[in-house]
C-alpha cells in the first residue's frame, strides 16, 4: 500500500473535465425537445445521474480527493455512539434510553476547507478535528432511515449519493430490516459497502433461524453477489464509554479496532483512488444503462406500414369527398353545360356563332346561375340574366364553401381520427404524430378544397374547349365547315335565285325569296346536328371526367400534406436515437478509458458482483 501522503495519479484530476462534459451533454439533451417522449420515471433518473456526475467532478477536481465514509442505518441501531467511538469524542448526539432524531453530523480534519465539501455536507452540521489518520477522510452520520419523521429519511436520500463508502450500521434487531435493504440494493450499484454489526454482545446466540446475526447477514450478503464482505463487529457503547482505554470483558469476535484502522490505515491514498475511481466506473454503467432505457426504437418499418395504411385512408377519402364535391353541382348541371357550350362555340363565327348563340339561349332558357348559386352575386357584381357574365371559379368556390359548411369539415376531423386509429394499429408509436397530425385540422382546408375543385373543372374545361387527338382534327373540321359553309350556302342560294330571275326570266314568287333563308337555316341545323354529335357536352360526361380529376388532384393534396408525417416522425426519432447512441458512446468511451488506468487495490470486496 501507498502511503496516505502520496500524490495522487493525475487521472482522476482528468476525469472531472470527462464528467463534466458528460453531463453537460446529458444536460442539453434533457432541455432539448424530441419528438419520441421519454417517461417522467427515466427523465428523473438520467436528472440525477446527470447530478452524481457533477458532484463526481467536483469531488475530483481537487488537488486531494477526499473520501466521504457514510454512516446508515436504522432507528437504535448505534449509528451515532458508533461514530463517537470512531471520533474518541462526543460529536454526535447519542441516547441510551429512545431513538435520537438529529441533523447530520459531518467529521473532517481541520486542513479541508468546507467549501470542498459537497454542498449537500455544508447544510450539515460540521466537526473539525486534528488526527492525521483521517486528514483524507470525512466521516458522515446520517439521520435513522426508518425514523418516524419522513424529513429524516428524506434527508438521508439527499445525502447518499455524495458517499464513497456507505457502512451499513445494523444491530441484533435491525440488520436486515426491509426498507434499510432496499436502499440497500438500490445504492449499491454506484457506492462502496461495508457492513457493521453493532452491540455486539448481544448477538451471539442463535436466532430461530438457529443462525447468528452475523451469520444470517452474511448469507443474506451472498446471495446479492458479496462474496467476501466487510463486515465488523462491534461494541461501540463499550468504546466511548472507556476512550483512552481499552475496555474490559469484550465480547468474543469484537472487531472495533480492526474497523478503526480499516478507516484510518486501510483506506489510504491508492484505496481512496481506487474507490473513487470504482464509483465513476459504476456511474457510468449506470449512466450508459439509463440512456439504453431511453433510446428510442427503429420506427422506420412501422412508418412504411403505417404510410401504406394511410394511402388507403387518403385516397377512399378524396373518392368520398369528390363524389360529395360533384353532388354540390348537380343542382346547376345545366349552367356548367351552357358555360361549356358557350365556351365552345366561341371558335365559331359568322352565321353559326349567331345560330349557336340564339339556340343555346333558347335552349338553357330560364336558367340563372346568380339567383340559385349563394354568394356568386356577391362575387360578380350587379346580376346578369346569361350565364355568358358568371364566372366559372367563383361558382365552384361558392359550391365548394356550401359543401365545406355542410359536411367536408366533419369528414377532415373524421379523417384524423381513422387516420391515428390506423396508426395504433400499425405498432407505430401515437405520440410521435399526434400534434402534428390534429394539427392539420387548422389548416385551411375550405381553400385547399376549393383549389382543387377550381382546377379539375379548368382542366375538363380545357379539354371540351380545346381538345387533343382525334377530337381536336374533328373540331378543327366542324369548325371550318361552320365558320365557311352556311355563308357559302347562303351566297350560293342567292346567286343561283338572282341567276334564275334575271338570265332565265324565272317569274318571281314569295317561296323563291326565303328559300335562301330554309337553305342556310337547314344547312346550320345540319352542323349543328353534327356539332352535338362530334362534340357532345354533356353533364354526364362532363361529371365522370370532373370526378376523375378531382378524386386525383385532392388525393394529391391529402397525400402532400399527411404522408409526410409519418416519414419526418421516423427520421426526427432516428435523429434522436443517434444522439441517444453518441451519448452512450462518449460514456463508453470514458469508461473504457478509467478502466485501463483504474487500480483496484484491495476495494474487491466493498463490491458485490
Amino acid at each position: 500500500m501507498s502511503s496516505s501522503g502520496a500524490t495522487p495519479p493525475p487521472f482522476l484530476r482528468t476525469l472531472a473535465p470527462l464528467l463534466r462534459s458528460l453531463e453537460r451533454r446529458l444536460r442539453e439533451w434533457l432541455d432539448a425537445r424530441r419528438r419520441y417522449p421519454v417517461s417522467l420515471v427515466a427523465r428523473a433518473e438520467v436528472e440525477g445521474l446527470a447530478e452524481d456526475l457533477k458532484r463526481k467532478a467536483d469531488g475530483l477536481d481537487i488537488e486531494r480527493p477526499v473520501l466521504v465514509v457514510m454512516l446508515m442505518g436504522g432507528t437504535g441501531v448505534g449509528k451515532s455512539t458508533l461514530m463517537n467511538a470512531l471520533a474518541g469524542a462526543p460529536v454526535a448526539q447519542a441516547s441510551y434510553t429512545r431513538p435520537t432524531t438529529r441533523d447530520p453530523v459531518v467529521y473532517f480534519h481541520q486542513s479541508v476547507n468546507p467549501d470542498r465539501l459537497d454542498p449537500a455536507l455544508r447544510l450539515c452540521r460540521l466537526s473539525r478535528h486534528d488526527r492525521e489518520s483521517l486528514r483524507d477522510k470525512v466521516i458522515v452520520d446520517t439521520p435513522d432511515l426508518d425514523s418516524n419523521d419522513t424529513a429524516n429519511r428524506d434527508r438521508l436520500l439527499e445525502l447518499l449519493p455524495v458517499a464513497d463508502v456507505v457502512l451499513y450500521v445494523g444491530s441484533q434487531e435491525k440488520y436486515h430490516d426491509q426498507l434499510g435493504w432496499e436502499i440497500f440494493k438500490e445504492q449499491r450499484r454506484r457506492r462502496a459497502f461495508a457492513f457493521v454489526l453493532n452491540k455486539w454482545d448481544r448477538c451471539l446466540d442463535a436466532g430461530a433461524a438457529g443462525l447468528r446475526p452475523d451469520e444470517d447477514l452474511l448469507r443474506d450478503l451472498k446471495s446479492e453477489g458479496f462474496e467476501n464482505p466487510r463486515l465488523f463487529r462491534t461494541a461501540a457503547q463499550r468504546w466511548v464509554d472507556t476512550p483512552d482505554a481499552v475496555p474490559e470483558n469484550l465480547p468474543p469476535g469484537e472487531q472495533f479496532p480492526a474497523l478503526r484502522d480499516w478507516i484510518e490505515l486501510g483506506l489510504t491514498r491508492l484505496e481512496i483512488d481506487a474507490v473513487k475511481a470504482r464509483g465513476v466506473g459504476q456511474l457510468l454503467e449506470q449512466v450508459e444503462q439509463a440512456l439504453e432505457a431511453v433510446r428510442p426504437p427503429d420506427i422506420t418499418a412501422p412508418a412504411r406500414k403505417v404510410e401504406a395504411g394511410w394511402e388507403r385512408e387518403l385516397a377512399a377519402e378524396a373518392e368520398a369527398q369528390s363524389e360529395v364535391l360533384v353532388g354540390t353541382l348537380e343542382p346547376f348541371q345545366n349552367e356548367v353545360e351552357q358555360h361549356f357550350s358557350q365556351r365552345g362555340h366561341q371558335r365559331f363565327r359568322g352565321l353559326m356563332a349567331g345560330y349557336l348563340r340564339v339556340t343555346t339561349k333558347l335552349r338553357y332558357v330560364g336558367s340563372s346561375l346568380r339567383d340559385r348559386v349563394p354568394f356568386v352575386g356577391k362575387l360578380r357584381g350587379p346580376k346578369s340574366e346569361s350565364a355568358t357574365d358568371w364566372d366559372l371559379a367563383g361558382f365552384v368556390r361558392s359550391c365548394s364553401r356550401t359543401a365545406s359548411e355542410r359536411v367536408l369539415a366533419q369528414r377532415m376531423a373524421a379523417l384524423t381520427s381513422r387516420l391515428l386509429v390506423e396508426t395504433s394499429t400499425s405498432g407505430f408509436p401515437l405520440a410521435v404524430i399526434n400534434d402534428r397530425t390534429t394539427g392539420t385540422l387548422k389548416l385551411d382546408w375550405e381553400d385547399r378544397v376549393t383549389r382543387s375543385v377550381v382546377e379539375a373543372l379548368t382542366e375538363v374545361e380545357a379539354e371540351v374547349v380545346k381538345p387533343t387527338g382525334l377530337r381536336r382534327v374533328v373540331r378543327d373540321v366542324v369548325g371550318v365547315l361552320g365558320n365557311f359553309v352556311p355563308e357559302a350556302v347562303l351566297i350560293s342560294s342567292i346567286a343561283l335565285l338572282l341567276w334564275r330571275f334575271f338570265v332565265e326570266g324565272l317569274t318571281p314568287e314569295f317561296f323563291h325569296v326565303l328559300l335562301p333563308v330554309y337553305v342556310t337555316l337547314g344547312t346550320l341545323i345540319a352542323l349543328h346536328v353534327l356539332v352535338l354529335f362530334a362534340l357532345p357536352i354533356r353533364w354526364a360526361a362532363i361529371r365522370g371526367e370532373f370526378a376523375r380529376r378531382l378524386q386525383r388532384k385532392l388525393t394529391d393534396e391529402f397525400e402532400r400534406t399527411y404522408l409526410p408525417i409519418p416519414r419526418d416522425a421516423a427520421a426526427a426519432v432516428a435523429a434522436e436515437q443517434m444522439q441517444v447512441e453518441e451519448l452512450r458512446g462518449g460514456t463508453r468511451e470514458v469508461a473504457e478509458w478509467l478502466s485501463e488506468r483504474d487500480q483496484a487495490a484491495h476495494i474487491g470486496e466493498l463490491y458485490g458482483r
